[in-house]
Formats: C-alpha cells, structure tokens, sequence
C-alpha cells in the first residue's frame, strides 16, 4: 500500500504550509518552554534534582495532582517583589522614552539623507551593536567609575572637584539601556519615514503650512506605527533585562531579571522563580495587545 497518497491528504499544502510555520514556531519555542514554567510555578519547592515536586503522582492505583498557588500569594504578599515589578516596568518605559527622544531625530535625519548615503548612515547605527553586548556594558563601566575617562576629563577641565558617583545608579543603567536598545528604535522609524509620500508635504508647504505645522499635522502622524513597534521592540526585552541593571546598577538597583536570577541559581526556589517569570508575561501581554490593537486602527482593520 503506497502511503505517500494518505500522508499527503493530511500534511497541509501550499499557502497552509506558509500559515503554519510560524505557528509551529511559536509553538514549539513559545508555548512548550512557557506551559513548562507555568508547570513548575504551580509545584512546591523540594530538596531533590529537580527542585519541585511533581505535578501529577500515581499512589496506590490513583493519579493525583498536586497542584499550589502559594508562590503566587508569597510573591504578592512580599513588597521586594511587587517593587521589583514596579522598578522594572519605570525603568523600561523611561528608557522607551529616551530612546524615542533621542532616536527619532537620528531615524528622521536619515531618511531625509541622500539615498546613497543613507545606507552608510544606518552601518553607523548598527555598528556598534555588532560588538559582543557584554563588552560594551564593560565599557560603560569603564567609562562611569570614579577614576574612569568621563570624572577623569571633568576634573581635568575643572569643572568638577571630586568624582561624580555615576557607576551603581539608575542614571548608570539609564546610560546603558539607552545606548544598548537605542539601534532597535532607530531601524523601524527609520523604515516607517522613509515610505513617506512627499507631495503631502509639499501640498501643505504650497498651502502655507511651515516646517513645524507640516511635521505635527503629517509627519508625526503618519510615523506612529514606526513610533509604536519601536516602543515595543525597546520596552518589552528592558522589562527583562539582567546584564545591565547588574552590572551598571549595583545593588540598589532592583529589577525584575536580576531577582528571577537570584531565585532561579542562588536560591534555588524554582517554583518561586517561575511564578515570577509567568507575571512579567502576563504583564507584557498588556502593552503587547496594546500594540496590536492601535496597529489594527491604525490600518482601519
């Protein structure tokens, strides 16, 4: 019997085949590694390899589950984790605006650029990001300590007396984040201005409108799709993010990645640390739908 004929009638074919690698993508990438964790945020934690005890058991002929929402309740009833969450999401949505601040005169500067020079200028962008990301958080390091090249040429110039403490502060991981996520808020804006019809602004130029009125009323406009998928590629990974707030801010600077890592390796309270992995999705998936939903109106979907 040729099965080659049944196989086919079952695997999908053509434009399916398009829709569902994505799907499987996502599925075998997203969902498989998140019902693991909401697997474990639900168990108990325990001295065995692994840490948690099992969610379902066989005793006597019967399968149990075994299922606890005390790590839920222990991360609301601690203030540590609730202002975790609270530092993390502030932290990631200045930053959303500082690098919307400083980004979007960069993305507007070059796609009003020569075309031929476009292409170089956007290299320029990107060419830092090229280099390992652990290096140049170190780098920053370098540059923010007492005795680094920024106090260093300050009190050589006289405008200070005594170093500033810029290393171990949020205007050190402020400096970092910024600097790090700055390329993902530059490449969409940039993608988005540069599709731009430049007979509306000439429209409105013949009309009497000037720079800043024509800007307001077309540019900005236009560009808030580029504006929000930029917000979103920076805000949702600096909710998360580890290397920088523990590198650059030290101890007093709480977040979200660094108190996952201390339960996850130091502590070893799986169950804990899952608990909190699922909240910050559960959270991110606010601005996410967000996102979609303003894209949707945007496109009149």
């Amino acid at each position: 019997m040729n099965t080659y004929p049944m196989l086919k009638k079952f695997l999908p074919q053509g434009r399916y085949t398009l829709m569902a690698a994505p799907f499987l993508w996502l599925g075998v990438f997203f969902l498989l590694p998140f019902l693991f964790v909401a697997k474990i945020s639900v168990a108990e934690g325990a001295l065995a390899i692994p840490p948690y005890t099992a969610l379902f058991e066989w005793l006597d002929g019967v399968l149990n589950i075994r299922v606890s929402l005390y790590n839920f309740q222990w991360l609301l009833d601690d203030p540590l984790y609730i202002q975790a969450y609270w530092n993390s999401i502030k932290m990631a949505f200045w930053s959303t605006v500082y690098c919307l601040l400083i980004g979007y005169p960069m993305a507007y500067a070059i796609a009003k650029a020569p075309r031929d020079k476009q292409t170089v200028l956007l290299l320029l962008v990107l060419l830092p990001s090229w280099t390992s990301f652990l290096i140049r958080v170190y780098a920053w390091m370098g540059l923010l300590k007492n005795n680094g090249l920024i106090n260093s040429a300050l009190m050589w110039l006289g405008v200070i007396n005594e170093p500033i403490q810029m290393l171990n502060t949020n205007f050190a991981v402020y400096i970092g984040v910024v600097y790090s996520y700055l390329p993902f808020m530059v490449l969409p804006l940039y993608a988005n201005l540069v599709k731009h019809d430049n007979s509306l602004l000439e429209a409105a130029a013949d009309l009497g409108a000037g720079h800043i009125k024509r800007f307001f009323t077309i540019t900005l406009p236009l560009s808030m799709n580029g504006v929000i998928a930029g917000s979103m590629l920076v805000f949702i990974p600096v909710v998360g993010e580890y290397v920088i707030p523990e590198l650059l801010g030290g101890t007093e600077t709480i977040m979200i990645g660094k108190v996952l890592w201390q339960e996850f390796f130091n502590n070893r309270d799986w169950p804990v640390a899952s608990a909190l992995a699922l909240i910050m999705v559960l959270i991110l998936l606010v601005p996410i739908g967000l996102f979609h939903r303003i894209q949707n109106k945007e496109g009149g979907l």
